[in-house]
């Protein structure tokens, strides 16, 4: 796996397609969250969160113009302390996944966002990737992970899938008059086969389970009643003899 020429990639008809809808369902996602720290890992070229109102906009990231250059799978920040991340194409194109998604999971605040995109592997782009002579290019040389298995990696993590959406129905075309005139599949993707878009977005919420408190029981149990013990009046007895 390697993001090498995505740089190239991102001028091309094919890319600005992609792009442009990715920015557009970001845009609509993230405008309306708020917090003190958002953080973008990867794809250093856009700026996804250009459009949010969190005063402290960060981008890391383990190569290009970026605020802070790390390794993904080990971010230098605090525990619970980021309340935004969006991951453009991070995971697929990046040696053990898992780990990435646990650390983003440890800088999260409770309650803290996360949108992941990323390339459909059920989809007529997934499908390039498996026909003989496929380039080893971006973006075909990734490792596609499917919507329900991210869904699974997250709910181990303890996250909540809070919405979803798919896009880019049309093949992964090169020219840009063919990428015009199959825009009409947009509309008839989301209708008809909404889960063979070419990239997906997934918004998801870390949950934090709360604790069970087992109380001491503060009602007083009640004594059983005692039994009424006769009294021998002896000096009655006496007097009756």
């Amino acid at each position: 796996m390697s993001i090498t020429g995505i740089d190239d990639w991102l001028t091309t008809p094919q890319g600005r397609y992609v792009m442009s809808w990715e920015q557009d369902k970001i845009d609509g996602v993230v405008d309306d969250l708020f917090g003190y720290n958002a953080l973008q890992l990867g794809l250093p070229q856009i700026p996804l969160l250009a459009h949010n109102r969190i005063p402290l906009r960060q981008i890391a990231g383990d190569s290009g113009q970026v605020h802070v250059l790390c390794d993904l799978r080990e971010l230098p920040f605090a525990a619970n302390s980021i309340d935004l991340v969006v991951m453009p194409h991070v995971l697929e194109f990046r040696h053990d996944p898992h780990q990435i998604l646990r650390e983003v999971e440890r800088i999260l605040i409770p309650d803290g966002q996360l949108v992941i995109t990323g390339f459909n592997p059920i989809s007529l782009w997934g499908m390039r990737q498996k026909l003989p002579k496929c380039p080893d290019a971006f973006p075909l040389n990734g490792d596609y992970i499917s919507v329900l298995r991210l869904k699974d990696w997250l709910q181990l993590l303890n996250f909540e899938v809070d919405r979803g959406n798919f896009g880019c129905y049309a093949p992964p075309c090169h020219q840009e008059k063919w990428l015009r005139r199959l825009h009409f599949l947009e509309a008839a993707g989301d209708r008809w086969w909404s889960f063979a878009g070419g990239v997906y977005l997934l918004r998801a919420v870390k949950r934090v389970r709360g604790m069970r408190l087992i109380m001491p029981a503060w009602t007083p149990k009640k004594s059983p009643a005692k039994a009424l013990t006769p009294v021998t009046h002896k000096g009655v007895e006496k007097s009756g003899q």
